[in-house]
């Protein structure tokens, strides 16, 4: 069986086979049908399924085999490319597919599980739960008591872990009460992006980063996830959860682990989150004084998106009037250690601003004697730009002499560029399930988040929401806008500005 395994990789819970039977509940799903089949399918395409790897599809509704294998094609044409459809590899695909309708809370369907692993070989079983959080333990308890688990198991959920640390700590213990952490792999899908993956590669592969990645040579680091659209019909979830724990809890701190963290001791997965989790103890706090000038909580009104005008959060269907969740958290905070004292981390995030884009800035010190144009200095200062989308690239913002006789020494900033697309033209660049769901079938742990991770990440998450208690109005922004106003002040008041260049 081939373990496709890349050289020089450690494993951080022994080698496995990547010929698995996937059990997929949630199969009729959005997350199945818009990232979880074309990903497998992709997988498929390239050759890094094994042949005797199944799925079996576990949902509610009444369908047949058939029937479910139609709407796995009929996904898998909306969500791949016309020219990334082959029809062998489609027909390949399809026929790996099984379906089992159950409710997951009952046990005694779960013997469907069971007799279908019995049919197939000894293949290890990976449990993929794309459905709430609140059932994870009934089908982590129910998968057991039925005998479909064995030794080699392993479960993949997803985020929300909880909406607090009490209740993630339910949920972890639910899950843990069947599969052992080296078998538990909690995706956030971030990590598997090209580019987060190349911060470990630019940090810790190149002398020109790693010398200069610290409070001596940077000045502040700026972390913007903007998404473009609304609540788009999840009104019932995002009202409980809010911006900060469904953004900022999960995506942003782990950008803020993988940027300051120290160099781990090799490429093993431990070895990678203890030294997030070094950063997440050493976050920042915030007092009560803190709030008012360090955080901005916003909630958007109607305004216009793409030229068309869209309703304000109040006024989604479904929506409670009275509500006062956040659609918007901007935030000054920072890494109390050696190599950050002092260094503040800018992070903001929402819905309905003008564009989809998630960018890390790193701003570098000034040169500390400057002998151009007085007028210029304003320019001088490097900048690191990493996009993780739309489209994702590096890019080195840096200063050279303007072209022309009349210019004499004046400056000019570009960039020394790196678009994966066009540097990579020839090669597709995988989207961060495949890598993440390749990832599980060979055993490797490091893409995903630990247990520890989960509550120190919702300990400081949980102390910021206690804060606001008091203070229970968002700051209102148009829809089509870069959020609150204050968001803005708050940057301002330390003599910078928000980086845009989108």
């Amino acid at each position: 069986m081939s373990q496709h395994k890349r050289p020089g990789e450690a494993r951080s819970s022994g080698d496995f086979d990547t010929e698995i039977d996937l059990a997929l509940f949630g199969a009729l799903g959005d997350l199945s049908q818009r990232k979880l089949y074309p990903a497998l399918y992709q997988l498929d395409r390239e050759g890094l399924l094994d042949e005797g790897t199944r799925l079996l599809g576990v949902a509610r509704q009444e369908v047949d085999a058939e029937g479910f294998r139609s709407k796995v094609e009929a996904a898998l044409k909306c969500h791949v490319k016309a020219e990334e459809m082959d029809r062998a590899v489609v027909k390949r695909f399809l026929a790996r597919l099984d379906y089992c309708q159950l409710d997951a809370t009952q046990p005694e369907g779960y013997a469907a599980i069971r007799e279908w692993r019995q049919a197939g070989s000894s293949r290890p079983l990976v449990v993929y739960l794309a459905v709430g959080a609140s059932l994870y333990g009934d089908i982590c308890r129910h998968l057991e008591a039925s005998g479909s688990l064995d030794a080699r198991s392993r479960v993949v959920v997803e985020k929300p872990i909880g909406f607090d640390l009490v209740s993630s700590r339910e949920v972890n213990d639910a899950i843990g009460a069947v599969f052992p952490e080296s078998r538990i792999y909690r995706i956030d899908h971030y990590l598997g992006k090209e580019t987060v993956q190349n911060l470990i590669a630019l940090r810790f592969a190149n002398p020109l980063f790693g010398t200069q990645w610290n409070q001596n040579h940077i000045s502040h680091v700026e972390i913007t996830v903007a998404e473009k659209v609304g609540i788009e019909g999840r009104w019932g979830y995002f009202d409980k959860a809010g911006q900060l724990r469904d953004m900022v809890q999960n995506h942003l701190l782990q950008l803020v682990c993988l940027i300051a963290m120290d160099p781990p001791a090799n490429l093993d997965a431990d070895a990678i989150r203890d030294e997030k989790v070094k950063v997440l103890k050493a976050l920042k706090p915030f007092t009560d004084d803190m709030l008012g000038r360090d955080v901005v909580r916003g909630q958007y009104i109607a305004g216009t998106s793409d030229g068309q005008s869209v309703p304000g959060y109040l006024e989604e269907d479904d929506a409670n009037t009275d509500s006062h969740t956040e659609t918007f958290v901007a935030m000054k905070t920072g890494v109390s250690n050696w190599r950050w004292a002092g260094v503040p981390f800018y992070l903001r995030t929402g819905k309905r601003m003008p564009a989809k884009m998630s960018q890390i800035v790193i701003h570098f010190r000034q040169q500390p004697h400057y002998i151009f144009d007085p007028d210029q200095r304003a320019l001088a200062a490097n900048k690191l730009v990493i996009r993780l989308q739309p489209e994702e690239g590096i890019a080195l913002e840096v200063l050279t002499k303007d072209s022309g006789l009349d210019k004499g020494m004046r400056l000019r900033k570009g960039p020394l560029h790196l678009d994966f697309n066009s540097a990579f033209a020839k090669s597709r660049i995988p989207d961060a399930y495949e890598r993440l769901l390749l990832e599980v079938m060979k055993g490797q742990q490091y893409l995903f988040v630990r247990r520890d991770e989960v509550e120190h990440a919702w300990r400081w998450c949980d102390s910021l929401i206690a804060a606001w208690q008091d203070d229970q109005a968002p700051r209102r922004y148009p829809a089509g806008s870069w959020g609150p106003v204050a968001s803005i002040a708050m940057i301002t008041q330390d003599g910078r500005s928000w980086y845009e260049d989108y």
